[in-house]
C-alpha cells in the first residue's frame, strides 16, 4: 500500500543526475587507472588524477547523503540510495588506495595481468555508467539493468581469475630474488581486485532496488 502511496507522489529527481555525476567520476577515475598501468615516468601523474576524482567522487557522495536528509519524498527506499551511493564511492575510492601503493613503493612497472585488471575495472565503471540512468525508469529497464548487473558479476569473476594467475607469475618470477618485490606486487593485485568486488557490490544494489521496485 505504501508503495502505491509513494508512486502517487512528486518525486525528487535530482538523486539521479547525482548518480550519474558520479558515476561519470568513476569512469574518469578508471581511466587514470588504466593510465597508472601502463607504467613509465606518467604514473605519478596519472595517480594524481585517480586521487582527484577520488575526491570529486566523495564530494558528490556527500551531496546524496544530505539530500537524502533533506527531501521528502525519494525515488526509492532511502536506505537503498545509501547503499548505492556508497558502494559506488567505495569502487573509486579502492582506485585511490591502488594510486596510494604506487606511489609509497615508487612502482613504475606493472605486469600483464594488472594491465588487463585495468581495461576490466573500466569495463566496470562504463556498465555502472550504462546502468544509472536505467534506473529512473525501473519498470521499463529490467531487463537491460539484469542484464548490466549479470555483466559485472562476471567481469568481476575474470578479475578473480586474473587476481590468481597474477600472484603465481609473481611468485615463480621473485621466488629467488627480491621477496619486497613480491610483497608489492601482491598489494596491487589485492588493491585492484577490491575495485571490481566494489563494483559487484554496486551490481547487488541495484538488483536489490529492482526487486524492491518491481
Amino acid at each position: 500500500m505504501l508503495r502505491w502511496f509513494r508512486a502517487l507522489l512528486p518525486r525528487e529527481e535530482k538523486f539521479f543526475a547525482l548518480f550519474a555525476r558520479h558515476a561519470q567520476v568513476a569512469v574518469q577515475g578508471a581511466q587514470a587507472l588504466q593510465g597508472m598501468l601502463e607504467g613509465g615516468e606518467e604514473t605519478p601523474v596519472y595517480c594524481q588524477r585517480v586521487n582527484q576524482f577520488e575526491g570529486d567522487a566523495d564530494g558528490i557522495t556527500r551531496e546524496v547523503l544530505t539530500a537524502v536528509r533533506r527531501t521528502f519524498i525519494t525515488p526509492f527506499d532511502r536506505v537503498d540510495i545509501k547503499n548505492l551511493i556508497t558502494a559506488m564511492d567505495d569502487a573509486v575510492d579502492q582506485m585511490q588506495q591502488t594510486a596510494k601503493a604506487v606511489v609509497l613503493f615508487e612502482v613504475r612497472q606493472f605486469e600483464p595481468p594488472m594491465r588487463e585488471i585495468g581495461t576490466l575495472i573500466a569495463e566496470c565503471a562504463n556498465l555502472v555508467g550504462r546502468a544509472v540512468p536505467l534506473l529512473q525508469s525501473i519498470g521499463d529497464n529490467v531487463t537491460m539493468l539484469t542484464a548490466i548487473t549479470e555483466e559485472l558479476g562476471k567481469l568481476e569473476g575474470r578479475v578473480d581469475d586474473l587476481h590468481d594467475i597474477g600472484l603465481k607469475e609473481l611468485f615463480l618470477k621473485h621466488r629467488n630474488a627480491n621477496a619486497m618485490d613480491f610483497i608489492v606486487g601482491a598489494e596491487i593485485y589485492d588493491h585492484l581486485e577490491k575495485v571490481a568486488d566494489r563494483f559487484d557490490d554496486v551490481a547487488n544494489e541495484i538488483n536489490s532496488i529492482v526487486i524492491e521496485q518491481v
